[in-house]
Formats: structure tokens, sequence, C-alpha cells
């Protein structure tokens, strides 16, 4: 038998049941005739017990609770009929009630009847009267009670629409799994969990109704029910708990589990079986699903860490594509908590001056002289190092502070050009090429941001180019359109950058008002090789790539275009994008992007550049 108990905390050994301790002296029943008549006839199960822990008298209603003859009882050791030797906190207390030293007790026991069946009583243990000698055992059936508490936390522990533990289930269980008590002894020491959500379950429930979508919800918790138990005997800690977290997400717990294998198992069953289609109120329905797939040691892991990487996972999975699983990636899962650290820092970082320019020269193809430099960003970040645009620009547009950086990168470049023109008077003036990104035009009064630039720093608007991407640019319309003829009005060069990646509407091209194409490095690259055994490991030439360039190049020229290649690093490239008729280069060939300080030097070494580009020197 069990229970629990309500008294003091637990103090001496249990020891046999029978008392011995000597208290206030002899017990006898209530000597009054209507008292008599009254403990018989009471509903409450009662029994007087004497000093010795032995009952004396116990009515009716005791006998009938606990299947046997009231008669019977008398003489009986208390403890031993209401299990209160069973634990030792439990007879502590009782020792203590019955020698005087407290004034009651009470607990709750599991108590076994005669014959056979069981029932939770409630057991108060109290003097029979202050100044009488003996104890009143009375014991109240609470069975009732008790199947209602545990009804009740069923509920409160299972989803009403799945009939699954729920949210609050399955985090007592994952934190009692984690528990370091729970692993020291003969588990591996391992967890996993599938955590996974219905693809396009939102359709569901809005073009079918609530009712359906619960059907459906029903019908794949049964799936899933069955895939763990078809997984449970691979398992060492039996079938996997399967829960329903809210919504459409679920998740299946593997205790002591055995390695990334049975986990990728278990997940490549779960959606096979939800690709099955679903038979629900006279329709078929098919739904995939994506799951986000952890397994790890369970030292050093807590509920909150472990969700998180399956949350994570399971990002990745609808990301890459969904209908598919994905395993917790250490790797990328700091790669991506880098990327929340820098877009956390990125507007202070402008506000604390982390950014800086490099310069890479635009050259003639034709002389080698350097024409104008574009401008690129680096971010000297005080944990990271320095960092290219690549690893940031991206952030700096999803979260909009791709305005105000580039302003900065806007006016520090212009400031630049200027002080290169009047510190070298004698040299032609290069213009700077500033990238620009779609945002910074529906977001800003770009033009604005330009002209007062252009004032500012006295640079004047021919010297100043803006690239933007041939997506950004191509189709564009509305807005964006009126921003770019009201720039080139203004007698700003607009250059389309990284041209012949998209798709291109080519007759649209000649209404737009742009000035330069920059052909995309991927066109470029194929030329190295041409002629030539590429290295091992480098991709053969393709001969289409020059027949495309010639065409661009060509269908340029007659709008009235001027092109650059980028991603020039040979000297044979050179040459054959100067023969095709290129008018500048820009690339390794030529110059790395350098520091401010270096370009000077190179705009007074006219042809200098060609010269080393002809000779194969960068």
């Amino acid at each position: 038998m069990s229970g629990t108990s309500e008294g003091p905390a637990p103090a001496a050994d249990p020891g046999r049941p029978a008392v011995t301790d000597r208290g206030p002296g002899p017990a006898t029943t209530p000597a009054h005739p209507a008292y008599r008549s009254a403990f018989g006839a009471a509903p409450l199960a009662m029994a007087v017990v004497d000093a010795q822990g032995l009952v004396v008298s116990a009515n009716d209603t005791l006998g009938t609770l606990l299947g046997t003859d009231p008669a019977e009882l008398t003489g009986s050791v208390a403890a031993d009929l209401v299990d209160l030797a069973a634990d030792a906190g439990t007879w502590h207390a009782y020792r203590e009630v019955l020698q005087g030293r407290q004034p009651r007790m009470r607990c709750t026991r599991h108590l076994k009847r005669a014959d056979g069946h069981t029932l939770w009583a409630q057991v108060t243990v109290a003097p029979l009267a202050p100044d009488a000698p003996g104890l009143l055992l009375s014991v109240a059936d609470v069975s009732v009670r008790r199947e209602l508490q545990a009804r009740l936390r069923h509920l409160q522990m299972h989803d009403p629409v799945t009939r699954l533990p729920n949210r609050a289930l399955f985090f007592d269980r994952l934190t009692a799994a984690l528990d370091a008590d729970a692993h020291e002894h003969g588990g591996t020491g391992r967890i996993g969990l599938c955590y996974l959500d219905l693809d396009g379950f939102k359709a569901v429930n809005d073009t079918l109704g609530h009712r359906v979508g619960d059907r459906l919800l029903a019908a794949v918790a049964e799936r899933l029910t069955r895939c763990a138990e078809n997984a449970g005997p691979a398992a060492r800690a039996g079938t996997p708990l399967v829960a329903r977290l809210g919504g459409d997400e679920f998740a299946l717990l593997v205790e002591d589990s055995t390695g990334t294998d049975q986990l990728a198992d278990l997940a490549e069953s779960v959606l096979a079986a939800l690709q099955e289609p679903f038979e629900l109120c006279d329709r078929r329905l098919s739904v995939t699903a994506s799951a986000g797939v952890v397994e790890r040691h369970t030292a050093g892991t807590t509920p909150t860490a472990l969700m998180q990487a399956a949350d994570t996972t399971l990002y990745w999975a609808k990301a890459d594509g969904r209908a598919r699983w994905t395993l917790f990636d250490p790797e990328r899962n700091a790669s991506r908590m880098t990327r929340q650290a820098l877009a956390a820092t990125l507007r202070p970082a402008i506000d604390r001056g982390e950014f800086a320019l490099e310069y890479q020269p635009l050259v003639g193809m034709a002389d080698g002289r350097v024409r104008g430099v574009e401008a690129l960003i680096r971010w000297n970040h005080p944990q990271f190092g320095v960092l290219a645009p690549n690893r940031f620009i991206a952030l700096a547009e999803e979260d909009g502070s791709i305005v105000p950086l580039g302003r900065w990168i806007l006016r520090t470049a212009c400031r630049q050009a200027r002080r290169w023109q009047l510190d070298h008077p004698n040299e032609p003036p290069v213009f700077v090429s500033v990238n620009v990104a779609v945002r910074q035009v529906w977001d800003s009064d770009l033009v604005a941001d330009v002209a007062r630039t252009l004032e500012e720093t006295g640079l004047a608007p021919h010297l100043l180019q803006l690239e933007l991407t041939e997506s950004a640019v191509m189709g564009s319309a509305g807005r964006p359109l009126q921003v770019l003829r009201a720039l080139s009005d203004m007698g700003v060069h607009i250059a389309i950058d990284d041209f012949g990646t998209g798709y291109s509407n080519l007759a649209y091209l000649s209404r737009l008002p742009v000035s330069v194409l920059k052909l995309d490095g991927s066109f470029v690259r194929g030329f190295q090789y041409a002629g030539q055994e590429p290295p091992a490991g480098a991709a053969a030439a393709n001969p289409a790539d020059e027949v495309i360039v010639e065409a661009m190049v060509q269908l340029a020229h007659r709008l009235g275009l001027t092109v650059t290649a980028e991603c020039v690093e040979t000297s044979d490239q050179a040459d054959r994008l100067r023969r095709i008729g290129c008018d500048t280069g820009q690339g390794w060939l030529y110059s790395r992007p350098v520091a401010p300080d270096r370009i000077p030097a190179l705009l007074g070494a006219a042809g200098a550049l060609g010269i080393q580009a002809r000779a194969g020197k960068p």
C-alpha cells in the first residue's frame, strides 16, 4: 500500500507496526447510550484506538469500508488496518499523536479491502476528547475525488483534439529525461527529438474550415502514434512520446536514444507516413511535413536549449524546401548565431564608425588608364574582424539599415573622389561608382540624398556612377523608374551591375536611363582557359560565353552604352575582351581593392595598368 502524508517529516524507523508505548491510559467507547448510538450509525468510518494503538471499537461504516465485520476489528493494530507504517514519515507522525506530542495527523492511503478491491482513503487521527484518553481514527473514502482529480489532470495534460500529451506534459517528460539522476543508472545518457509541423496547414483551415482541420490533426496524430509504436521495440526506453505542442506542431521524444541513425529512421518513417493521402469528410487530402531532428548527450542540455535547437532545425527544413527533415548542425547554427549577432549590431556600428571603404580601379581596356573606381565597403567588426559586403549587406537590406549605411557610403565615396581631384589637378578626374540597394530607392529619397551629397562635397554629377543589380533595374516601373530618370537628368551615370545573370527584357533596356552595363564575372571567367587545357579541377572554357559576351557588347554599343567587364584576372581574358570591344575592365589583373591612399599612385601611372595587363602582371 502507498499514500501521502500530511504530518511532520520522518524521524524514526517504522519498525514493527504494533505500538507498545504507554500513553494517557486505556480508552473505552463512549459510555453514554446516545454517543454509542451516534458512533455506530455515523456515515463516517471511525474507530476508537487506545494508547497502545489497538482498536477498542469500530463502527459499522468502517467495517463496510474495509469489507469486514466491525467486531473482528476490535483488538487489531490500527496502524495495520490503514497502512500507517508503510513509510517512515507517516509512521512517525502517528506515533507523535499517539503519545500526545502532536494534536492530530492526516494522510491519504491506498487501501486494499478484504475482497481484493482497493480504494483511496483519507485517514485522520486525533484525540478522542480534550480530557479523555485514547484516539479517534476516522477514514473517508476519497476514491471518487482522486479519480476526478486524475481525470482533470489528464484533461489538463492532454490535447482535446488529438488526445495526445500536450505541451505541459511533454515538457514534464522532457525535464525528467534531462534530470541528472535519470541518466546515471544504465541509460545511454542521450536524448533525441523529432520536431515537426505540417506544410501549408493554415490553407486547410482557411479553405475547408476548422472542423476539417481538426480532423486532419487527429488523423496525423494517429499516424505519428503508429510510427512511434513501430519504433518502440528498437528503443531502449520504450515507445517514443508523441505530443502535440500547439497548432500543427508535433514532437516525438526519444529517451535513451542510441544515436542520430535512430532519429533519422524515425524522421523518415514519420514523413513517409504523412505523405499518404488522408480520407476526411468525403475529401481526399494530401499534406507534407517538415521536421527538425536533434540528438545529443543529456549532460549539459536543458529543455530550453534542446527546443531552441529543434526549432532552428525545423526552420532550416522549411527554408531548404519543405517536405523534408534536417539534422541539427552545430556549425550551421554557429553561422546563424553570428548572423543574428551581426544584425543586432549593424545600426550601432554605423554610429561607432566601424565601416570603411576600399576602392577598386576601373581601367580603360584600350590604354590602361584608370577611368574610375568602385567603392567597396568593409566592416571592421570588433569581434569577427574585417567583413566583406557579402557578410552583412543582405542583413542591412532586411532590417532597413541599408538606408543610413547607403547614405554614409555615398557621402564618404563622393568626398574621397573630390579629394583626389583637388590633390591631383593635373590628372583627368576619375569617377566613383557606388552600389545602391533596391530598398534605398523605395525607403528613402535617393534623389534628394544624391543632390545634397554632390552639393556638400562639390563633386560634379558626371563623376558619380550608381550601380544597381540587373534584377532591380530591369522591368522597373513607377517610383524606381522615376528615381532613375531624375538621377540621369541630374547628370549622374546609372550602371546595371551583374548584367547577364537575370532574365533581361532587352527591348526594355532601351527605355531605361542607363549608361553602363557591367558584365557579370561568370562570363569573363569562361575566357580564362580558352584555347588551352585548364588546370586540374578548373572548369573548361565554354565557347558560347564569348559569343554571348560579344553579342551583349554589340547590343550595348548600338544603344549608346559603355561596357565594363568584371573579374578580369588574366592577360588572355583582357586581350579577348579588348578584341570584342569592352570599354573598361575591373579585376585582380589590374588591382585588388585598396585603401584610398593607394589610388593616387595608380592615377599618375597612365597606361601602366594596361602594360602590366598585357604582360600578365597583376
